[in-house]
């Protein structure tokens, strides 16, 4: 067995949560203590993210998504595998070094999204760039933390608390589409979608992706349209 190589660490701005990079071969983790955040083996569930969220979307010219989390790239790759050559995508990162790791150890994985030019990164806090937006997206698409269970940092509470539901809606254009990501079901939160005033659907997908193998667990999207 080859032995997993530490390749970095960074801090979380404000809690200070340390992060940690690893790799096995082609394999890449990265890691919040000893919780695995992500491995780049199992992104089957941050494909369908993009793939869901901008299903009602992709076809208009110029969309404007942003995409709250950048992790290892998948869910970015995705959707700019699915809009249009003049859309927009803005990407809230809140760790400097994620996205310094996407565009040098991580970069291969997903296919350089970071290149293409229709991408704006912003090493920022989502949260803010949602408080701050009227209007402004086409869709939201949202992989922060570990889902409504905000594990590594209690700040992120704020986004999946109706208050932030709420920002989120605002922040949507008409027939806009907030997609969320969760490692599991959570009925307390679906609740407070429709709350916010969303049309809900609910979706179960394959943590590893369609056709990888069988066998391993699921995630759920969900994706919230504003009417």
């Amino acid at each position: 067995m080859i032995p997993w190589k530490l390749l970095d660490l960074a801090r979380t701005p404000g809690n200070g949560e340390e992060l940690q990079l690893y790799q096995r071969d082609t394999e890449f983790s990265i890691k919040a203590g000893n919780y695995e955040l992500m491995n780049s083996r199992i992104h089957g569930s941050e494909d369908a993210l993009a793939e869901l969220g901008c299903q009602k979307i992709a076809n208009q010219p110029r969309a404007r998504v942003l995409i709250g989390g950048l992790g290892m790239g998948y869910t970015l790759r995705s959707a700019l595998d699915r809009l249009e050559v003049k859309a927009q995508l803005v990407v809230a990162e809140l760790v400097p070094a994620v996205v310094r790791w996407n565009r040098t150890f991580l970069a291969e994985l997903a296919g350089s999204p970071l290149n293409d030019n229709r991408v704006t990164v912003h090493e920022a806090d989502v949260a803010q760039m949602i408080k701050l937006a009227q209007s402004d997206y086409n869709a939201i698409l949202m992989d922060v933390d570990n889902g409504p269970q905000a594990l590594t940092r209690k700040g992120n509470d704020w986004l999946y608390s109706l208050e932030g539901l709420n920002a989120a809606f605002s922040a949507l254009r008409p027939k806009g589409v907030l997609a969320v990501w969760s490692p599991g079901p959570d009925a307390a939160f679906s609740k407070r979608l429709r709350q916010a005033g969303f049309e809900l659907d609910e979706f179960k997908v394959p943590a590893r992706g369609r056709g990888v193998g069988k066998g391993g667990g699921h995630h759920i999207i969900w994706t919230a349209m504003r009417n």
